[in-house]
């Protein structure tokens, strides 16, 4: 009886656990995201490990390793491009240490080029900082 107490209380504690964690990793991605539509990009490379793996179609079919500078050199540039770019989260769903993120990216340029692209990824995460982003649309609209 007394392994049996034990081992029901290791796992309520386990699923409490997981369940906890879920939530700080979706809080964090939806912070992450929050920091996106601030256009503050610093900010946003906050969210992710020094050096993190990208799957992008932008960079081609093999994951890159790009550090945080990199990420903001890119974000400054897709700014200057889309200065009202925006991202709206449709659906966030976390599971162990990956939330998979279903959101709509809009922009326009200033010569009314302007753009509504779905966008799906699965971002990966350790320590409370994402280690690998899998983002996944069309770009060849």
């Amino acid at each position: 009886m007394r392994a049996f107490l034990i081992l029901l209380v290791w796992a309520v504690t386990a699923c409490t656990s997981s369940s906890n964690q879920e939530e700080k990793n979706s809080q964090h991605v939806q912070s992450m995201f929050d920091a996106f539509n601030r256009h503050d990009w610093k900010a946003m490379s906050e969210h992710y490990a020094d050096s993190a793996l990208f799957l992008d179609p932008s960079f081609g079919i093999d994951y890159v390793r790009q550090s945080r500078n990199e990420m903001i050199a890119k974000y400054t540039q897709m700014e200057q491009l889309f200065p009202n770019i925006h991202d709206k989260v449709v659906t966030l769903f976390a599971k162990g240490d990956q939330v998979a993120v279903e959101f709509v990216s809009t922009g326009s340029s200033g010569d009314s080029v302007s753009f509504t692209l779905p966008i799906s990824c699965v971002l990966t995460l350790r320590h409370n900082l994402i280690v690998k982003d899998a983002t996944y649309y069309n770009n060849c609209q």
